[in-house]
């Protein structure tokens, strides 16, 4: 017996032992095969000479083998899943319980008083996110609803701001243009002017690359060659207006406590993006998918103002299609596909602007876009096939992110909403430095690079947007039916829409809710008779060849 604590013996050998050993090995294999060969024993494989061409019924008896092959490889791939599934099982249990086994005391013993234990609220839910909206907005002594500059009359909730004139506590209502380097600068200097009339509106452009400082820095110095990121994407205007605003107000009132500024509005509005802007680094997460904040969450940008960032507004389903597709979560939900929301979306533009936008050509419906885009940007499956429902995303990221750019018109004759009067508006803009906030939104406008009127896409807009705030309204509230979308395609349509005076009929498209498996090809009856000639000019081979 070897004792403990000693070197492990080592196996290297000489070369002339090794040498040896492989010698011994050789003539002991040459010896084997040539006993094997004199008692005719041999280790090949017979190769299979298959079904001679002579056979009767050649066809059905290889029809057969290849069945009984599939159903064998069918059976051993059952088998194998079957497998696969009981292991998992097998590890889910094995995890459940050690869980159970781990769970902290404190934890087992919160139970309710009919025993059963509490269990986590689903983050996801609309009354989850309904509750944390309205926590935001009872916290908060100023609420900033942050407006797309490319649809700013979509993005307002009616039912939010009244909630908010209705709260206690003279709350204070401000208006933030987001993203107003992808409108032209006369259609965003008309936005400003028109919603001026009700809140004070401040123009702003939110940084889309800001700097994460949770993550290590490097030592090692910059060299001197090196060229700072001031790309339109990093750079951030309205920051020191805003700011300006918020310490201005928060210096007169009479409170010695912080002031607390809420940001809401509906989803991949900015939100986040403008609170990381004013912070000067990431303090929220930020991103093109949509609903990425789920609950409240406190930022202090100044000594006296802290910002409270909150989950998107849930939308009302009873909303038109098109503010349904580019502010709701449908699509996540799973209520509507991908490609219904970019078929509703392409209804509301011009044709003409779509194409040159994304440079392709004529195209006679949503599917073929779709189709034509995959192609140019390379979304392929297997088998040269075009992935429209990546495409599809892509360009529903295009709209609700930072690199479409695309305008609403201003309505021409403007009218106070039903729970605002004059009075109401006075109060609001009461408290406010407003000379100061026309020079900050001048300021901005100067600096920005804005993108030609040519350049954007005219996009109808469906009007304010129907959120949900009470959680009562939730079950409540249905879906409109299809007659709706029919009158709304009736009253809201563009000169030149992308569905309009096609020569193939919309009802021969496929259905968008069925995920496209294969390419299907519609077969066409051709008349392939050679004794009628299709034209006068019709060589007859008859002639010659008798």
């Amino acid at each position: 017996m070897r004792r403990p604590k000693l070197k492990k013996a080592s196996k290297r050998v000489s070369c002339a032992k090794r040498y040896k050993i492989q010698k011994k090995v050789r003539e002991h294999n040459r010896k084997l095969r040539k006993e094997a060969k004199k008692k005719g024993v041999s280790k090949r494989v017979k190769k299979d000479p298959g079904v001679p061409s002579s056979a009767p019924f050649k066809e059905e008896v290889l029809r057969e083998a290849e069945q009984r092959r599939l159903q064998i490889e069918a059976e051993k791939e059952k088998k194998k899943q079957a497998k696969k599934e009981e292991r998992a099982q097998k590890r889910k249990r094995e995890k459940e319980a050690a869980s159970k086994g781990t769970e902290p005391k404190a934890k087992k013993a919160r139970q309710n008083e009919n025993g059963k234990q509490q269990t986590a609220p689903d983050r996801n839910s609309k009354h989850f996110l309904c509750s944390e909206l309205n926590k935001v907005i009872d916290a908060s002594d100023v609420v900033i609803e942050v407006l797309d500059a490319r649809d700013p009359l979509g993005c307002r909730c009616p039912q939010l701001e009244e909630a908010v004139l209705q709260r206690d506590g003279n709350k204070k209502l401000l208006l933030v243009l987001n993203k107003i380097d992808l409108v032209p600068k006369g259609n965003v200097e008309r936005w400003i002017q028109c919603l001026q009339q009700e809140f004070p509106v401040v123009a702003f452009k939110a940084s889309t690359y800001i700097q994460d400082k949770t993550q290590t820095k490097k030592s090692r110095i910059m060299p001197s060659n090196t060229v700072l990121d001031k790309s339109r994407g990093a750079a951030c205007f309205g920051n020191s207006c805003l700011t300006e605003l918020l310490t201005s107000y928060a210096s007169k009132t009479e409170s010695e406590a912080l002031l607390k500024v809420g940001v809401v509005g509906f989803p991949n509005v900015g939100k986040s993006s403008l609170i990381n802007s004013m912070k000067g680094f990431l303090a929220c997460n930020a991103g093109v998918k949509r609903g990425i904040t789920k609950s409240m969450q406190e930022v202090h940008i100044l000594n006296n103002v802290k910002l409270i960032d909150s989950p998107g507004i849930v939308a009302s389903p009873s909303n038109p299609p098109a503010s349904m597709a580019l502010r709701s979560l449908q699509v996540e939900e799973g209520n509507e596909s991908v490609l219904e929301a970019v078929r509703t979306l392409l209804k509301q533009c011009d044709k003409t602007q779509i194409m040159l936008q994304y440079n392709i050509p004529d195209f006679r419906n949503s599917l073929e876009f779709l189709t034509v885009l995959a192609k140019k940007r390379g979304y392929l499956q297997k088998g040269g096939v075009p992935n429209t429902e990546q495409a599809a995303m892509v360009f529903l990221n295009e709209w609700t992110g930072v690199k479409l750019s695309y305008h609403c018109r201003v309505p021409e004759n403007h009218s106070l909403p039903a729970y605002l009067s004059d009075n109401v508006v006075a109060e609001m803009q009461k408290g406010w430095d407003l000379t100061k906030v026309k020079t900050g939104n001048e300021e901005t406008l100067k600096g920005v690079k804005f993108p030609s009127q040519a350049s954007s896409i005219s996009f109808i807009s469906q009007g304010p947007t129907a959120g949900l705030l009470r959680v009562c309204d939730i079950s409540e509230e249905q879906p409109d039916t299809g007659s709706t979308d029919k009158e709304e395609d009736q009253n809201h349509k563009p000169e030149h829409t992308v569905e309009e005076s096609v020569t193939v009929d919309e009802t021969n498209e496929p259905p968008l809710k069925k995920k496209p498996a294969q390419v299907q090809f519609q077969s066409v009856p051709i008349d392939i008779s050679l004794s009628a000639p299709t034209t006068d000019d019709a060589y007859d081979f008859n002639t010659d060849f008798k």
